[in-house]
């Protein structure tokens, strides 16, 4: 009995979520697809799949995969670069076949390494991103595509030139009223929403989607002229029949697989879309209220499964994506069952409603999507970051401008590169004390001794005097590197000849004692 009400509250939690993801995904799958070069229904193909099969493979409680932007360029140039758009099929299976074998190596504990300044670093350009890309949308320019997160746009500009553009020369004005209104809600809903009764588990966004499409029915009522049509609203394929809707699933050309240009592109996928997925997994994660750890090594295999299966129905490979996690996240779910329902909802959407969904202002969805990046993006983030110090903020920084500039992985690269900088800097810093009193010597290491610290450790030791009773304390360490260990021996070995006696203290020292092999010397451990 308490493990039905536990499952029918995660569901009272996960319904609405789901519906909210999928809200968030349509648009983003359409435009990543047509981004890439691919069929429209290539993008609802791998959100789908992202979300029945890695959420069902996954540990992730609130990870949602689909079509990523981050893929945008390589699957573009992979695309124009194989003979059709089958074989390319085949190398987004075999990229999910080379994610399987990275599981088996354990390669997800890479996500690791990666320090939270640039993970969080990650969270807050994503939201820029998404605020400063869909703001055109909101005012009814639509000169990018809605999934694209590029610095440079196709029709030559950028992020910041195609905002220029849009806000000084392309402003419809149904557009901008439908957007103002449903950002408005969003902000006032957030607030406003009830913690009880049935209203509490209305989302947010599905009543933007309603404001969209009746007022801009209205807008057509009253003023034709501000009325959005075309470009301006959601583009979903619409079959005639079910044998042209099943038409629009495509198998791969398994009779490439010999071709190297296909192992390449797999071998490329597989790359990014794997690092992609562990950064964004480790985002979720971070954002999680009850700060749940996912297997990233399991992740990896769900990751990989994910490709296979979407490969072989005609979809573009799939990641885990941080803007449809943020979003679950933020609508409160509880587990993956919203994963999976989210993509349940894009089936039977694309399937059954398809001219309903083309009634969708963009302005509308883009509002969801400002709202969504405003809080990745949060000013309280930045203050944060800054009252912990140069060391978190610096990188923190500096990986947001380097997403901004050019793309996600360059961006997190270069945000790393910065980490390990300062991570080397404060190793740097002094790790031995040196004190001396009337023929009494002391040197402590404070922390671990690794070869960096060769030089400060041969100093210390150049100052002990001749006759002087040493005192090596390590009991600060819980390692000490065979580099150092053997500048140690080299001080005990002359130790007699200059009538110093040494004492090593603490517990790595008598770990360490066989290595540390003077015996003439009358060095003690302590």
């Amino acid at each position: 009995m308490a493990q039905s009400r536990s499952f029918l509250a995660t569901a009272r939690a996960d319904i609405p979520a789901s519906i909210v993801v999928a809200l968030v995904a349509l648009p983003l799958c359409l435009g990543v697809a047509v981004a890439s070069g691919a069929p429209p229904f290539a993008g609802m193909i791998a959100g789908i799949a992202g979300g029945l099969v890695v959420g069902f493979l996954s540990k992730s409680p609130l990870s949602v995969a689909g079509p990523a932007a981050g893929l945008t360029v390589i699957v573009f140039e992979a695309i124009e670069r194989l003979p059709s758009f089958q074989v390319f099929l085949l190398a987004v299976m075999l990229a999910g076949v080379l994610q399987l074998a990275f599981s088996f190596t354990r390669a997800g504990v890479l996500a690791e390494f990666v320090p939270s300044s640039v993970i969080t670093g990650m969270l807050a350009a994503i939201g820029l991103i998404l605020i400063l890309k869909q703001i055109p949308h909101a005012i009814g320019y639509d000169g990018d595509f809605e999934g694209s997160f590029e610095y440079a746009s196709r029709a030559g500009g950028n992020t910041f030139t195609d905002l220029w553009t849009s806000v000084s020369n392309d402003i419809a004005p149904g557009a901008v009223l439908i957007g103002a209104v449903s950002l408005a809600f969003l902000f006032w809903w957030d607030h406003a929403k009830p913690k009880q009764g049935p209203l509490r588990l209305l989302p947010g966004p599905l009543v933007v989607v309603v404001i969209g499409v009746v007022g801009n029915m209205i807008l057509g009522a009253l003023r034709p002229d501000w009325q959005l049509a075309g470009a301006h609203l959601v583009r979903v394929p619409v079959a005639g029949s079910a044998s042209q809707f099943l038409g629009q699933f495509q198998l791969p050309d398994f009779s490439a697989i010999g071709m190297g240009a296909v192992w390449t592109t797999a071998i490329t996928l597989a790359i990014v879309a794997s690092l992609e997925s562990l950064l964004s997994v480790k985002a979720v994660d971070e954002l999680d209220p009850r700060r749940r750890t996912t297997d990233k090594n399991w992740e990896l295999m769900a990751q990989g499964g994910g490709n296979i299966v979407s490969g072989l129905l005609g979809g573009l490979p799939v990641t885990s994506v941080i803007v449809r996690s943020s979003a679950n996240v933020d609508a409160g779910a509880e587990s993956k069952l919203s994963t999976m329902l989210h993509a349940t909802w894009l089936l039977i959407s694309v399937a059954l409603i398809p001219v309903v969904l083309n009634q969708i202002p963009l302005a509308a969805l883009a509002a969801v999507l400002i709202a969504t990046g405003y809080k990745l993006c949060k000013p309280k983030l930045f203050t944060e970051r800054y009252k912990q110090g140069w060391s978190q903020f610096i990188p923190f920084i500096v990986t947001i401008l380097a997403i901004l500039r050019t793309d996600l992985l360059i961006g997190i690269l270069v945000g790393l590169v910065v980490g390990f900088v300062f991570v080397v800097a404060r190793n740097f810093r002094p790790a031995l004390t040196y004190a001396y009193d009337d023929g009494d010597c002391l040197i402590r290491a404070r922390r671990n001794l690794y070869f960096i610290h060769k030089y400060e450790l041969q100093k210390a030791l150049a100052k002990v005097p001749d006759g002087a009773n040493l005192l090596i304390d390590l009991s600060s360490t819980s390692y000490v590197d065979l580099d150092n260990i053997d500048i140690i021996n080299a001080f005990i070995k002359g130790a007699a000849f200059r009538g110093i006696s040494v004492i090593v203290r603490g517990d790595i020292a008598e770990r360490t004692a066989p290595l540390i092999n003077a015996p003439s010397t009358g060095v003690r451990y302590a």
